[in-house]
């Protein structure tokens, strides 16, 4: 599993004036929640780039005064205005404690309908487990190599041992469409059928 390190300070000061005054230094105020109790702290802005902007699954180290805490991302919150990270929420990871996370999905395989001329839509790119942090992964593998034409996988189509799915089982995920090119074939090949 993908691993990144995070230097914070705890926080003692919580008032808008501290927390305006941390994000002026360049700062992003976070907390960690999940374990004995909320742990305020503030890290560089910079320091978070390779966790917030991407699409992969990674476990949070973050060192603080000393003492590490494993943790995933939980929530961020962005200036409506700049766009400027604002505030992260983070899930410390404790070994008996089960956490809700959501996992990228990775399909794998060339579908049988795309091999007769479809074309895969991709209709989810994540799905929300419930599981142990031993049993987290970097992604949930989907075989889709049998996927027909016209034909979907379904949530419930997921092999995931170990990990609870929360996301409705009969929830698309992805697809094999006809292409227009594919249709206009058929369309013609039935007119030509007809004389």
């Amino acid at each position: 599993m993908k691993t990144i390190n995070i230097q914070g300070t705890l926080r003692s000061d919580f008032g808008k004036k501290a927390t305006r005054q941390v994000r002026s230094e360049g700062h992003v105020p976070c907390v960690i929640y999940g374990g004995d109790k909320a742990i305020h702290f503030s890290a560089p802005i910079l320091a978070f780039r390779g966790l917030v902007y991407t699409a992969e699954f990674q476990i949070a180290e973050i060192n603080i005064d000393g003492a590490t805490y494993r943790c995933i991302l939980k929530d961020l919150q962005f200036d409506v205005v700049t766009d400027a990270l604002n505030h992260i929420d983070f899930l410390q990871l404790v070994d008996d404690k089960n956490v809700i996370a959501n996992l990228p999905l990775k399909f794998v395989g060339t579908p049988a309908g795309v091999k007769a001329g479809g074309r895969l839509e991709v209709k989810a790119k994540t799905i929300k487990v419930r599981t142990l942090p031993k049993f987290l992964k970097e992604f949930i593998e989907v075989n889709i190599e049998t996927l027909e034409l016209n034909a979907n996988v379904r949530v419930q189509d997921i092999q995931a041992p170990d990990m609870e799915i929360m996301n409705s089982p009969r929830i698309p995920i992805a697809s094999v469409v006809m292409t227009r090119a594919l249709r206009q074939a058929e369309s013609e090949e039935a007119k030509s059928g007809k004389k």
